[in-house]
């Protein structure tokens, strides 16, 4: 039987929990990551946060416990850094490979921790984590001081947007607590770091295995008079004024559920919004005005930074996904080129002209870094001269997009600022971008509108305009076969030109080497000139190796597929080295020529070719008279 007692304290643990609840909702929240190089004791130091903030269960440290004695580097005691290296892998290899994240609070404060790699084969890792981060601590083994790691992850940290940092000098204990160390290396830090942007350094000296200075001072350093880390963390200033940032709403979802309904979902990236506000959409500049906001639970009279929400317009307008309603007094810029900081990730080089996906918040286009401005220095943060960015490397580039598109700088707004690159063939992210301007430039610059279309030339030469893209290794007979074709539809009376890559070196592309960074230039040239031929009316017939697939493929996107041909001259290299018209062959296989493709250089034959031909035990002739009649099957001649 219920009793009046147990019925009241039922009711109090209620009340307690609803209380409870309440004060954390009412909390702060800080995001930080901990990021440094390899072993400086960043999964450690989270491990003990949680350990000392008592968010670990019974069950969880009799877990750690036990992986402790079989994982753990600490003798008989506790491995914390195996609260968060939960990757088998992370264990055996003793560091973090992927990117965890950890939810703890304290009286005064909540906070979300991303634990990172310290590999420098895994800084993408990295680079992802301090994407969202307030702050970041900083770790440097108190043994090795500054590395090159520890300035590559505060460069980034300070190019995505974090303005505070804690430098949390680890394994104190480990040089005796020696006072000079800790303040040799804050020094150190704060000298090469001056040039970074960062609001606050904050130097502390801990030990994160045994505690020291994490929650409490510690006895171990009474010449340190700061902060412990926690106190530090629970106290510093990150919060923006959300009120003072411009409203940017990204449309993620036209929502029509009936004909009586459309609106457009997405969450608020900054600012606020409320009933009855003017809004802007920011590709077109047309205005509205806000008639509902609706959220799970109801409609809202307001929403803020952060939430998500369905905005129901006055008006028809034409909107949609990778636009966004935006303030319309403060609007984003609108451009089809800008110039941006970039962090390359992939193991394959950042070739400028290359064809990549562009994605940012909400959009999606194809873009290509029209220019290598500089990459950066990570031990002293000078500008050096370019033409491609490795792996882990940092560059400013301008870029060119297929289209405009709305973006913020990233110092005014990291979500509508930022982007990634996509490789278009393996769709792999290779590269993430903060931009930094737009080329002014480029609003100057409009197409000029042609009352003689492609259609009319065409129809006036009375044939189908075509760019036919012969590729195959050096001696292949790309030209050859190139050369007989354009004969017989001269002879037909078609109209045609013939783009060779060695005559087009000797003019438009005389500047380029063999570079894979100059290859690719010299293909961009190539294909935007046979486009061009083409929207004349003419049949192309482009003879070039061009030996990368991404650049065959940008080019028929470029020319449009109906267009576009890709002839694929499939000889073998012994044959070609056999024939080596040009005596290039002999000459590369002794190491006199660099970069000669099938040599030193790879050549990626096409996957989908539209002709295939392979030409072994075959005539040139027989070989064109297979073109001709594929072309002339499909309208072409």
């Amino acid at each position: 039987m219920l009793t009046a007692n147990n019925a009241l304290r039922r009711e109090d643990n209620v009340v307690d929990i609803r209380d409870y609840v309440a004060g954390q909702e009412n909390k702060g929240l800080l995001r930080f990551l901990t990021c440094g190089s390899v072993d400086d004791g960043k999964s450690t130091l989270i491990g003990r946060l949680l350990y000392d903030t008592k968010l670990i269960f019974e069950d969880q440290l009799a877990t750690l416990e036990r992986d402790s004695r079989k994982h753990g580097t600490a003798g008989d005691g506790i491995d914390f850094a195996l609260l968060v290296d939960g990757l088998e892998a992370e264990r055996e290899q003793g560091i973090t490979i992927d990117v965890a994240y950890r939810f703890f609070a304290t009286p005064k404060r909540k906070f979300i921790v991303a634990d990172t790699p310290g590999h420098e084969q895994y800084t993408r890792n990295m680079a992802t984590g301090a994407s969202t981060a307030d702050l970041a601590i900083v770790l440097v083994d108190a043994r090795q001081g500054i590395l090159p790691q520890t300035r590559r992850h505060s460069m980034i940290a300070s190019l995505l947007g974090i303005r505070h940092i804690v430098l949390a000098v680890n394994k104190i204990d480990l040089v005796e607590f020696d006072r000079s160390v800790f303040e040799r290396i804050a020094g150190e830090y704060r000298d090469f770091a001056a040039d970074l942007g960062f609001d606050t350094i904050q130097p502390v000296p801990i030990s994160a295995r045994h505690g020291d200075n994490i929650i409490d001072p510690s006895p171990n350093t009474p010449w340190y008079d700061g902060p412990s880390l926690i106190a530090h963390l629970e106290t510093v200033d990150v919060d923006a004024r959300v009120e003072d940032r411009p409203f940017r709403f990204p449309v993620q979802y036209v929502s029509r559920p009936d004909l009586d309904f459309r609106g457009f979902s997405g969450t608020v990236a900054s600012g606020r919004v409320a009933l009855g506000d003017e809004v802007t959409i920011a590709k077109s500049g047309r205005r509205s005005r806000v008639k509902r906001l609706v959220a799970h639970g109801g409609d809202l009279a307001e929403a803020v930074e952060g939430q998500a929400v369905t905005v129901v317009l006055e008006d028809e307008v034409e909107l949609s996904r990778g636009n966004m309603l935006v303030g319309p007094e403060a609007r984003p810029h609108v451009a089809d080129q800008f110039s941006a900081n970039l962090v390359w990730f992939d193991d394959k080089p950042l070739l400028p002209g290359r064809a990549y996906i562009l994605r940012t918040e909400t959009d999606e286009v194809s873009a290509t870094v029209s220019q290598l401005k500089h990459r950066r220095n990570i031990n002293n943060f000078a500008q050096e001269a370019a033409t491609s960015l490795e792996l882990n490397e940092v560059g400013h580039c301008h870029f060119s997009l297929q289209a405009p598109i709305a973006f913020d700088a990233f110092a005014d707004n990291r979500a509508t600022g930022a982007f990634i690159l996509i490789d278009r063939l393996t769709n792999a992210t290779v590269g993430a971008g903060m931009i930094l301007r737009p080329l002014r430039r480029a609003a100057n610059i409009h197409w000029q509108a042609l009352d003689v279309t492609p259609q009319s030339r065409a129809a006036i030469k009375h044939q189908k305009p075509a760019v036919l893209w012969f590729t195959g290794l050096s001696g292949s007979g790309k030209s050859t076969i190139a050369s007989l074709l354009e004969k017989k539809l001269h002879a037909a009376g078609r109209h045609t030109y013939v783009l060779d890559g060695d005559n087009v070196r000797h003019g438009l592309n005389r500047d380029l080497g063999f570079s894979d960074e100059d290859r690719v230039e010299n293909i961009r040239r190539v294909a935007e000139t046979a486009k061009l031929m083409a929207d004349a009316g003419l049949i192309v017939l482009v003879s070039f190796i061009s030996p990368f697939r991404a650049e065959r493929r940008m080019a028929r996107e470029l020319i449009n597929d109906g267009a576009f041909v890709e002839i694929f001259v499939d000889t073998p290299f012994d044959e070609c080295a056999r024939r080596d018209p040009k005596g290039l062959y002999a000459k590369a296989l002794k190491g006199e020529i660099q970069n000669f493709t099938g040599v030193d250089s790879p050549y990626e034959p096409p996957e989908r070719a539209d002709i295939h031909i392979p030409t072994v035990g075959r005539a040139p002739e027989e070989l064109v008279d297979d073109v001709e009649a594929w072309l002339k099957e499909r309208g072409y001649c």
